[in-house]
Order: structure tokens, then C-alpha cells, then sequence
């Protein structure tokens, strides 16, 4: 006993030594080793410094922890004063509109009781010189009539969206126009209404006067307003984000522009102290709490067990660190150590899992419950697309990771999905057009696919062991395919590109996409799907215009042979036939770069050939019947138009030179069509053979008045 009393004098004696500010550590140590009498007493000295030091951290980590409460409690108070506050200008700013209602209707009946009078008051309203406050008192009082039975009754279609409730009131409106997001031009007026706990955006009919129609309706939880910096002609504008869309609105001035952005960030605060307040209170522990199966980490045996007996293991709850538990997980959530959280409550979890359940135990759940909610709200926040998207599919990692590991998988992989098509819209959105159509694909399909092969490693990273979740992730890829062919159609197809521009930029589409298979994801029969009605558009519209070029130069033709004047511009065309396919192009060349044939005949070679090789570059099985029959359509013009001027020719040097012509165009030209087609197909074409056997009955009999069909 005197020994422990002595012990404890000598801590205080210690503590008070090291705490003092004139304290010495070099002549503190000198002392105690000339005092020592040996290796012992040093060592004994040393264990009673350990000991203060683990006092003294514990101490810290205590009186931190009350700070932290403290904190929070002092937070909590101020959001309410402020709420309160909020609520008093309101009532105030409320009585003093019926005030002036009343003085307002005062004046009136004195109006109409003296005329004269009546007349004096609107001669000195409308003076210039009137002071401001009078005309701001005037402004206030037109917007607090504003009330929400007045709106219900100016906005068709918004009744039933917006029920009268004690709650609801409206906080602000006027005029806005609104603008195009890409282009930048005028779209239509409109008229917002702020509530508040919404925004109601109304167009103005065009034929009432005052009245409106319902266009769209946005919680303010999920509104973000962004300041548009000015780059005349086009100012006062600001931008509202509602995920996964944006629209841009023009006030009438800077002022009015300041005022719609000042009272939408206070009103979209007052709503989220409100929200606070109301969760807090519902989060208020109630009598006999039973904890939600979802969020349990703790998963127990019935409680229709017996009463332990003497002879069961008794839970020893006194130990150190699970009666700091709770303090400890408010700890790590407050650092956003989310992994030493986990991590408790699985040593948690360790130790109770085969321990009879008491009432101390039910306890003792119900508070970490109450912690697991918390840790899991953070965590969902964390991966919500409001935050940031910087930092790739990897930056989610740690809160997935931790949200698996609390079994929340599911939750998990749909937040991680979200985050990340909010990030491949966000990077295509951000992608600068180009005006090289190629590149600027170029640069689409570098930022899709490397996003979409990124979150493909990632996803099977972070869900390795939940097979359920991959059929989410298929879903997830084809909803961005989708987006990504959107955005591809766009600047390809709706720009009326050139078909060789199309083919280049589908390929390149295509040989990005046969990256995702290295990963096992094949995704190029979802790119076919989604763009087989647009390439099959573009190669009817380029069908229509090689046709039309045709028939054209047909009824231009005078039946001459070419002559290229110089040897150099022969021997380019040997080349550009030899490259369509026609190696025995010599036979019909002659002497002095003559050729003898048609400039008709030799141009609808080139042209055909063209189209061949770029509509093979763009194949794909559903387009086998379009681009079979474009082609048959395009060959009949030049084949019935060959054979119309062998019917009705009589010259016989222009007849024989019609039939040269027609002997290279059936002997020549259209067997090497037949083979590339089948080349770049993989399978004989029966149409493309019918047409040039009717091509060999007319070589048998030339003087035949039947037409090739």
C-alpha cells in the first residue's frame, strides 16, 4: 500500500517536473544518471515515463474527441439560429406586406373619396425625383402578391406537379431567355419561378397574355447554378446543372443576373439546413430501437436463445477498445480514415461472433449501427457524381473498396457506375470540335474507349468476387456506347460528310473497339446496331449522287475517244484504273494518249470502283442487301444506257466504238466488280452474276432490242 501511494506521489511529482516551464531535458538526464544507482533504477524511471506518456495520449485523445462533439454541437446550434433567424425575417418581411396592403387600400378609398387628392398622389408618384426607398417599398410589394395560388393559376400543366402545402412558398421570379448549350442561339422566353424547395421553368404562350405552360420542374437538391463569365454580344447569362443535363438562361442585366444567382444559392441553403434538421431529428434514438438488417456488420444468431448459463463465456465488454470504439469511429470518420474504420468494425465483428447475446451487446450494436449509417452516407458521397470526376476510375477505389467490404456491393457498383458515365459524358461534353471531321473522331474514340477500358480494369478490380455485378457492368457499357455513337453521328453523319470521310471515321470507331476484347469485352456488334440506319442513309445518299452524276454525263456523251494530250496525265490514268482493279487497261490505249474509250464509260469506272472500296470498308452483315442493291442500281444506268445508243446508233464507226465501250464495260469492268465484292464480302453476289450473263446475251446477238434489266 505504501508502496503503490508512493509510486502514485512519485507520478505527480513526475508529471509536475516535465510540465514546469523552466524544464531542462539535458540536465534533467545528467541528474538522473548521477542520482541512479544502477542499470534498475533507470529502467524502473523509464516505465514510469512510459506510463505518464500512454496517460497523457489517452488524455489527448479524449479531450480531442470532446472537441470534436463540442464542435459538432456548437454546428448544430448555429444552423439553427440561422434557420430561425431565416424564419423571423420571413414573418417580419410577411407583416410588413400586409401593412402597406392595408395603407395601399386606405389610400384608395381616400382616392376615390376625393378626387382631387387622388389626382395630386399620381402627379407626385410620377415624379422622377421620388426617393428610392418609395420605389423599392413598390417593388417588394408586387412580388410578395405573387403567391403560390397565383402561380398555380398562371401555369398550366403545374397543379397537380405542385400541391398546396403549408410548407411551400414562392421565393423569387421573372423573366429569362433561354440559349442553345452548344450553339449559343436563342431558344425561347421563359418565365422561372423559384419555390423553396424547387424551380419551376414555364415558356409564355403566344397568344395570353400573362399566362404560361409547364416546361420543367428541378429539386433543389440537385440543382447547380454556375456563373457564365461575359464574352460579348452574349452577357448576363448563368447556367443551371441538373444532371445529366444543363440549360443557360440570359437575365435582362448584370442586377437582375446578380439577384437570381444570390437568391438561388440562399434559398438552395436555407433548403439544405432544413434537410439537416429534419434528418437529425428523425435520426433521434427511440425506445426498444431495433437495428435495420442492411446496415448490420453484425450478423447474430436469433434472440430466441436460451439465458446463458453459468457454465457459458461472458462477453467482457470493459475492455479498453471496445469502450473507445464508438469514439474511435467518429474519430476516423472525422479524418476520413474510412480503412481504420472497416477495419474496427471487423475486429468488432471478430470478437463478437460466436459470444451469446446480452443486453449489453444489443447496446453496444445500436451505437456502432448508428456509426456504420454514417461511414456509409460518407462513403456514398464520396463516389456521387456531384464530386469530383478528376483522377480517373482509380480515385474511387478506396470508397468502393470499403463500401464491399461493409456488404454493400451492390450499392457500391451502381454509385461506382454512375461516377464514372458521369465522367465519360463530362470528357466528351469537354472535347473540342474540330474542323477536321476525322480529327476530331480521332480524339472521340482516344477518350471514350481509353474511359470505357479504364473502368472495364477498374470494375474487375474492385469486384473480382461479385460475379452478380458484372451483367450491371454490360448494361452500363452499352448505355455509353450509346452516348458515344450519339455523339459520333452527329459530326459525321449529320454533317453530311463524304462517304470516304465515313468510312475512315468507322474505322477508326472500329479498331478502337476491338481493344475492349483483349479484356473480354466485345462490343463491336452494339456499334454496328447503333450505326447500321445512318451508314445505310449515307450510302443511299451517295448511291443518289454517283446516279445522277451518271445519267448526267450520259446525256452529254457524244461517243469520242479520249485523248489525254500528254504522256504523263496517260500514265496517271493507267495507274488510277490499274488501282480499281483493271490490269488490262493497255489493250484499250493507243497511240499519242489516245484511249479508246469514252470519257463517259472510263469516269463511271473510277466512280463505281470508289464507291466499292469505301462502302467495303463499311460493311458489315446487316448491309449486305443495301450495298448489293446500290450497286445493281448504279451498274443498270450505264448498262441500259450502253445498250439504248447500240439500238438507236447508225453511224457504223460510232456503233463499233459503242461496242468497244460495251465489251470493256461487260468484259472488264463488271467481273472485277463481281470479284472485289466477293472479296470483301466472303460470298459471291447471285445478283451481280444474273447481270452480266444478260450482259453476254446481248454481246451474242448486239443487234437484240432487248434491254438489260
Amino acid at each position: 500500500m505504501a508502496l503503490a501511494l508512493g509510486e502514485g506521489g512519485g507520478g505527480s511529482r513526475l508529471r509536475r517536473q516535465l510540465e514546469s516551464g523552466g524544464f531542462a531535458a539535458a540536465e534533467y538526464v545528467k541528474q538522473l544518471s548521477q542520482q541512479s544507482d544502477g542499470d534498475r533504477d533507470l529502467q524502473e524511471h523509464r516505465q514510469r515515463i512510459q506510463a505518464l506518456q500512454e496517460e497523457t495520449a489517452q488524455s489527448l485523445k479524449r479531450n480531442v474527441y470532446q472537441n470534436y462533439r463540442q464542435f459538432i454541437e456548437t454546428a448544430r446550434e448555429i444552423s439553427y439560429l440561422e434557420s430561425e433567424m431565416y424564419q423571423l425575417s420571413h414573418i417580419l418581411t410577411e407583416q410588413k406586406g400586409i401593412m402597406e396592403a392595408v395603407t395601399q387600400a386606405l389610400l384608395l378609398q381616400a382616392d376615390r373619396d376625393d378626387p382631387a387628392l387622388g389626382a395630386r398622389r399620381a402627379a407626385a408618384a410620377a415624379d422622377p425625383f421620388l426617393p428610392l426607398s418609395a420605389k423599392e417599398a413598390a417593388a417588394s410589394e408586387e412580388g410578395r402578391q405573387r403567391t403560390l395560388t397565383t402561380l398555380l393559376e398562371k401555369v398550366e400543366g403545374c397543379r397537380d406537379l405542385l400541391p398546396e402545402s403549408p410548407g411551400k412558398y414562392l421565393v423569387y421570379n421573372g423573366d429569362l431567355l433561354e440559349y442553345d448549350a452548344d450553339h449559343m442561339a436563342q431558344i425561347q422566353r421563359v418565365h422561372a419561378f423559384l419555390m423553396n424547395d424547387c424551380l419551376l421553368v414555364a415558356t409564355a404562350l403566344p397568344n395570353r397574355r400573362g399566362a404560361y405552360r409547364y416546361d420543367a420542374l428541378y429539386p433543389l437538391e440537385g440543382l447547380a447554378v454556375v456563373n457564365v463569365k461575359d464574352n460579348p454580344p452574349m452577357k448576363d447569362m448563368f447556367k443551371l446543372l441538373m444532371f445529366p443535363e444543363s440549360r443557360i438562361f440570359q437575365a435582362e442585366n448584370a442586377k437582375i443576373k446578380k439577384e437570381w444567382l444570390e437568391v438561388l444559392e440562399e434559398t438552395k441553403r436555407n433548403r439544405a439546413l432544413s434537410e439537416k434538421r429534419r434528418l437529425e431529428q428523425e435520426a433521434l434514438p427511440r425506445p426498444a430501437p431495433t437495428p435495420p438488417e442492411s446496415t448490420n456488420p453484425f450478423e447474430e444468431e436469433d434472440e430466441e436463445e436460451e439465458e446463458p448459463s453459468v457454465e457459458e463465456e461472458v462477453v467482457d465488454l470493459s475492455l479498453e477498445w471496445i469502450q473507445e470504439l464508438p469514439e474511435d469511429l467518429d474519430v476516423c470518420i472525422a479524418q476520413r480514415d474510412f480503412e481504420g474504420a472497416v477495419d474496427l468494425l471487423d475486429k468488432l465483428n471478430e470478437y463478437l461472433g460466436d459470444k451469446p447475446v446480452s443486453q449489453p451487446v444489443k447496446e453496444l450494436r445500436a451505437k456502432v449501427d448508428e456509426r456504420v449509417r454514417q461511414l456509409t452516407d460518407v462513403l456514398v458521397f464520396e463516389l456521387s457524381p456531384d464530386r469530383s470526376l478528376r483522377g480517373g476510375p482509380r480515385a474511387t477505389r478506396r470508397a468502393v473498396s470499403q463500401l464491399i467490404r461493409l456488404g454493400q456491393s451492390t450499392k457500391a457498383c451502381e454509385l461506382f457506375l454512375k461516377n464514372r458515365a458521369a465522367a465519360v459524358h463530362t470528357a466528351i461534353r469537354q472535347l473540342r470540335i474540330e474542323g477536321a471531321t476525322l480529327l476530331y473522331i480521332h480524339k472521340l474514340c482516344h477518350v471514350f474507349f481509353t474511359s470505357l477500358l479504364e473502368t472495364a480494369r477498374e470494375f474487375e478490380t474492385d469486384f473480382a468476387g461479385n460475379n452478380g455485378c458484372y451483367s450491371a457492368f454490360v448494361v452500363w457499357a452499352r448505355s455509353s456506347m450509346r452516348m458515344f455513337v450519339d455523339a459520333f453521328s452527329k459530326q459525321v453523319f449529320d454533317s453530311k460528310e463524304s462517304l470516304s470521310t465515313a468510312a475512315e471515321c468507322v474505322k477508326v470507331a472500329k479498331e478502337h473497339c476491338k481493344q475492349l476484347s483483349d479484356i473480354g469485352l466485345d462490343l463491336t456488334f452494339i456499334i454496328h446496331a447503333l450505326l447500321v440506319k445512318d451508314i445505310k442513309g449515307a450510302l443511299q445518299s451517295y448511291k443518289d449522287i454517283i446516279i445522277e452524276a451518271t445519267k448526267h454525263r450520259n446525256s452529254e456523251e457524244m461517243w469520242r475517244r479520249m485523248n489525254l494530250m500528254t504522256p504523263e496525265a496517260l500514265g496517271k490514268l493507267r495507274e488510277e484504273m490499274k488501282s480499281c482493279g483493271v490490269g488490262s487497261f493497255d489493250q484499250y490505249t493507243g497511240d499519242d494518249c489516245w484511249v479508246n474509250l469514252s470519257y463517259t464509260v472510263v469516269a463511271f469506272t473510277k466512280q463505281t470502283m470508289a464507291f466499292l472500296e469505301e462502302a467495303l470498308k463499311l460493311y458489315f452483315p446487316e448491309l449486305h442487301m443495301v450495298l448489293l442493291e446500290s450497286l445493281v442500281e448504279i451498274i443498270l444506268v450505264a448498262v441500259q444506257h450502253v445498250d439504248y445508243s447500240l439500238r438507236c446508233e447508225q453511224d457504223p464507226e460510232k456503233k463499233a466504238f459503242i461496242r468497244q465501250n460495251a465489251s470493256f464495260l461487260y468484259e472488264t469492268v463488271l467481273p472485277v466488280v463481281e470479284k472485289r465484292f466477293e472479296e470483301g464480302v466472303g460470298k459471291p453476289a447471285k445478283q451481280l452474276q444474273d447481270l452480266r450473263n444478260a450482259s453476254r446475251l446481248m454481246r451474242i446477238n448486239p443487234e437484240s432490242t432487248t434491254s438489260v434489266v
